[in-house]
């Protein structure tokens, strides 16, 4: 190999000694590889000499400068490099990143990332295949013991937590165990339990750390005593997990998520002690992208004296966030993520590099989130679909790692890879203040430096080259929601009365609901606890400050907090029967909330601690009190919800809540307030204080200096610690949860959670099938999203899933959600496209429903799809544009697989799941340019036949005939030919398993 060779000041000398050992991949050819051993400080003159005398003969540092290239494509360059063993990596990739400017977007390059990250929902399938995978293997008469992954994985359970006890009441809530449910007392966030509460976990369980009593002393009721009792409340301890003001509602919402998941954990637990370099984080901890950033990120990896960048990709689509951290990561799909897993590296095209200057200083009443909402327009804007963004300028050194986390984070819904925040000086105050000791740090920074990846913010500093640059102003950046049915729909938060009005009178689409205009300011009576109320459009019902992009800037938390703190002395409330909720994405956030003293008021606003993992975000609400359901339903109420996090499609948080808005967390604790999100907070006050005083929202929003005050008083070093104390000891239940520890995992074929699935029953070569006299199962239009394909929420009590579980004996009660079953391919298999807001063309209505043609039956998709399989006929999916929106899901891809679905026709797919379905075996296929169903005239009736030859290559065009006897052509979405060699062997789990054989 011929890389180039790069020259170091003098005032980096001192760490050659150590540090070019751990870097001479990057920088230095093969040729000086033979002399690695002998680098020390004392042949640092020797191998000027060396170098001078045998120059590379491609080029030199003047022909290819490093730093010209973005430090996102340096990470890659640095990869390939080290990971270059002429077979799945080979010399001719690194030098094709290496010429990055010219070779971007026209080569695939590989990336080894350093590790993975698995959250439940999709790590619990990818651990299910590796079992099964061993258990083929052992059938083919290889050795199963074989089969663990390559590559470092951590899987945190943290999405099977539901919010079955709140602040409105203990709700009805499951009873796996059986037997007699009595009801439960209700609960009110001053009143203390009726029994005494346990000991402190830092007493008991040896936790160090505590910082105060943990029981709840008597509180009063009355609103005038309020304010001086909530002063007097003891100080949470930081993990015991037992909020103050409602003790016994996160316990029991613990209960409940190892009480319906315990098979799923058990399997979890097994997967800890069979397969190496895989570690489980258990239940109770945090969210798995909040965990990837406070406890897993390395910045840079020493192994065995080899220092390199650490990187990652992740089954979450919020693993961006880690690169607000300098740490290169985004979201692949679980299907990607085993074949990393297993030791493959993730093929990408040469990415553009989309450089976005910041420039000036942000409003401060903007909060990180109307930062990202900005960005998200413009970067949307700018078509980033599929490319790099790194962020650059003045702007940059003025936000804080949280800051920059937090835009990272919201990457997947503009469209891009990731969003890169190179290492600086803020990043190293950062990890100082996270609990990097000071050897570490130094090592880190020494690295960075030597090997160009550390971004000075010297005015002199050449900025790289990047493929385009978008100018972003902060000056420019005021408050604004995201809503009522797409993250990328902004509003202004002072045109947001105005704007819902336009919602009401727009015909139903992606914004309108098409409300006739003598019933736009109807009002429904509604009795609850023995006081009426009035439902009317716009009326907020859920308000969720939850854990998605949130939790881990310190700033817009704390924001939520005081603004509680100052309407509830202020005296202002919530009503009773809004769905309130905090779910934080780790102990961390409950001890600076509580340390500094505004836990208690977000309690009594209703916005309580409920527990730690994904509730709202993945449709895991609590069900609406009864009264209220009805009286939105008999009103046809456009009722609201507004959540501080990333997904608000259209009856994704309950299905009677048609209009959600993304916000930040002071805006969610505002609107609940209000009860409305029909209001002009500049003109109309929030409600009404002690003494019939009209309170504003500019009254109560903290300022930015006291923001500050508080953050840098209440998040500190300790925090970081205490959570990786806390991690790395489990918990009391998880530690004593029993699992076998055999080789091959003993299935139970009574389990409705654990089931063996059938993908590697043929470890077979074959030429690419055509399709012949194939049925349309579904005509889909625009932006259907993986939510659309595989739900993750509830599973309806008429729905395929549900009559299987029924068969087995379960009671609704036990169903549990899609997401908590993705260890069960009959179950996911029956939930695909089961999405009760799925539009099918074949339908004309909201229903997971379709036409079995040959007998003209309208069906459930599951059953249609049986019939079909049962008749021998294949079947294809038709849709629009932007297919597979949204998170990455591997049983968006799985479970058509599993119905059937030889290729799918769309007129253009999200990236992601675009891989997904070649890793599965679904061709993906898309019109050419200007052209599409309409155009075409297919009415989706028709059969189809479509072939594919032995010779297919990437972006192949084929002829697609119909029963009609038209002919049309189709471009085969193949980027490069290993999807060609994985689609042939019938994707990448078959490709892989094949390896231990």
């Amino acid at each position: 190999m011929k890389l180039f060779a790069c020259l170091n000041d003098a005032e980096n000398s001192e760490i050659w000694g150590r540090s070019v050992n751990q870097s001479d991949f990057f920088f230095f050819s093969g040729y000086y590889v033979l002399f690695a051993v002998l680098f020390a400080l004392g042949f640092f003159f020797h191998f000027l000499i060396i170098s001078f005398l045998f120059p590379f003969p491609f080029f030199s540092v003047k022909e290819t400068p490093a730093y010209t290239l973005p430090y996102s494509i340096r990470v890659l360059f640095e990869s390939s490099v080290r990971n270059c063993d002429g077979f799945l990596v080979k010399e001719a990739d690194a030098m094709n990143i290496l010429d990055w400017k010219t070779k971007q977007s026209h080569v695939e390059v590989p990336f080894c990332p350093a590790r993975v990250v698995l959250q439940d929902f999709t790590g619990i399938p990818a651990m299910v295949d590796f079992a099964a995978m061993r258990e083929a293997v052992r059938n083919a008469g290889g050795d199963p013991v074989k089969v663990n992954p390559a590559c470092p994985t951590d899987l945190t359970v943290d999405h099977s937590l539901q919010i079955d006890f709140s602040k409105c009441a203990i709700q009805n809530a499951p009873n796996p165990g059986g037997g007699e449910q009595k009801p439960l007392a209700r609960l009110s966030p001053l009143k203390p339990p009726l029994r005494k509460p346990p000991p402190c976990r830092g007493q008991s369980g040896g936790q160090s750390g505590c910082r105060g009593s943990c029981g709840a002393g008597e509180a009063g009721r009355s609103s005038g005593a309020f304010s001086a009792q909530i002063e007097n409340t003891p100080i949470l301890c930081p993990f015991h997990l037992r909020p103050v003001p409602e003790p016994e509602t996160v316990l029991k919402n613990q209960e409940m998520e190892f009480g319906r998941n315990r098979e799923r954990l058990q399997f979890f637990k097994w997967s800890s002690k069979v397969f190496e370099n895989i570690s489980i984080i258990p239940p109770e901890t945090g969210m798995a992208h909040q965990v990837n950033l406070e406890y897993l990120s390395r910045v840079v990896f020493d192994v065995k004296d080899l220092l390199h960048p650490d990187s990652v990709v992740g089954t979450d689509s919020h693993t961006t966030m880690v690169n607000g951290l300098g740490i290169l990561g985004w979201g692949v799909g679980g299907i990607e993520a085993e074949a990393v897993m297993l030791g493959m590296p993730l093929s990408l095209p040469l990415p553009h590099v989309v450089g976005c200057e910041l420039t000036g200083t942000a409003n401060p009443l903007a909060t990180s989130i109307d930062i990202v909402l900005s960005v998200t327009k413009h970067l949307r804007q700018a078509d980033v679909a599929g490319k790099f963004v790194e962020f650059f300028g003045s702007g940059v050194s003025q936000l804080s790692v949280a800051d920059r986390t937090t835009i990272a984070n919201m990457c997947p819904e503009y469209g891009a890879i990731l969003s890169f925040f190179p290492v600086d000086n803020v990043t190293l105050k950062h990890l100082k203040h996270a609990g990097f000791d000071k050897a570490k740090l130094e090592v880190t920074e020494a690295y960075l430096k030597t090997v160009k990846l550390f971004r000075s913010d010297e005015s002199s500093s050449r900025e790289p080259e990047y493929s385009q640059v978008v100018q972003v102003s902060l000056d420019s950046i005021i408050p604004y929601v995201s809503g009522p049915k797409r993250s990328q729909d902004r509003v202004a938060v002072n045109n947001m009365k105005s704007d819902f009005q336009a919602c009401l009178n727009e015909k139903s689409g992606v914004k309108g609901f098409q409300v006739a205009a003598e019933k736009q300011n109807d009002t429904v009576p509604v009795q609850y606890e023995g006081n009426e109320y009035k439902l009317s459009h716009g009326c907020v019902v859920i308000a969720a400050v939850i854990s998605c992009t949130n939790n881990c800037n310190p700033s817009v938390m704390l924001a939520a907090g005081l603004l509680a703190k100052k309407a509830v002395e202020a005296g202002l409330a919530v009503k009773p029967y809004i769905r309130t909720s905090l779910s934080p994405g780790s102990g961390m956030v409950t001890h600076y909330l509580s340390s500094s003293g505004v836990l208690p008021y977000l309690s009594k606003l209703g916005f309580e601690v409920v527990g730690y993992g994904c509730s709202t975000c993945v449709g895991n609400t609590a069900p609406l009190p009864e009264a209220i359901r009805n009286a939105i339903k008999q009103g046809e109420i456009i009722a609201c919800g507004v959540l501080s996090g990333t997904k608000n499609f259209e009856g994704r948080l309950c299905d009677c809540v048609r209009a959600n808005y993304l916000a930040s967390p002071p805006l969610v604790v505002a609107y609940a307030i209000a009860g409305t999100v029909r209001i002009d907070f500049d003109s109309e006050p929030l409600g009404t204080g002690f003494n019939g005083k009209s309170i504003y929202l500019r009254d109560i929003w903290p300022t930015r200096q006291e923001l500050h005050t508080v953050e840098e008083e209440c998040v500190i070093s300790s925090m970081f610690r205490e959570l990786k104390e806390k991690m790395e000891k489990g918990n009391k239940r998880w530690n004593l949860l029993e699992a076998p520890e055999s080789t091959l995992f003993p299935w139970d074929l009574k389990s409705t959670y654990i089931r063996c699935p059938s993908f590697f029953d043929k470890l077979v070569t074959a030429a690419p099938a055509a399709v012949e006299n194939a049925h349309v199962l579904l005509f889909l239009g625009d932006s259907v999203t993986t939510d659309h394909i595989s739900p993750a929420g509830s599973i309806a009590r008429s729905s395929a899933a549900a009559k299987y579980l029924s068969s087995k004996g379960l009671t609704p009660r036990e169903f549990n959600s899609y997401g908590a079953r993705r260890g069960n391919d009959a179950v996911m298999t029956r939930g695909t496209f089961a999405n009760i807001k799925l539009l099918n063309k074949f339908i004309g209505k909201p229903a997971p429903k379709t036409v079995h043609f040959p007998s003209g039956q309208t069906l459930d998709v599951f059953e249609a799809a049986e019939l079909y399989q049962k008749e021998g006929i294949p079947v294809i999916i038709l849709a629009g544009k932007k297919y597979g929106l949204g998170s990455s899901r591997d049983w968006a891809a799985k479970g058509p697989f599993l119905l059937g679905v030889k290729a799918v026709l769309a007129e253009s797919y999200e990236k992601v799941h675009r891989s997904q379905l070649i890793g599965i075996g679904i061709a993906p296929l898309q019109f050419r340019p200007g052209e599409n169903p309409t155009t075409l005239g297919l009415t989706g009736r028709e059969q189809f036949s479509i072939m594919f030859p032995p010779d297919l290559s990437p972006r192949m065009t084929l002829d697609v005939k119909t029963s009609t006897g038209k002919v049309f052509s189709v471009i085969a979405l193949f980027e490069n030919s290993m999807e060609i060699t994985l689609y042939k062997n019938g994707g990448s789990l078959n490709f892989v398993a094949r390896r231990f054989l």
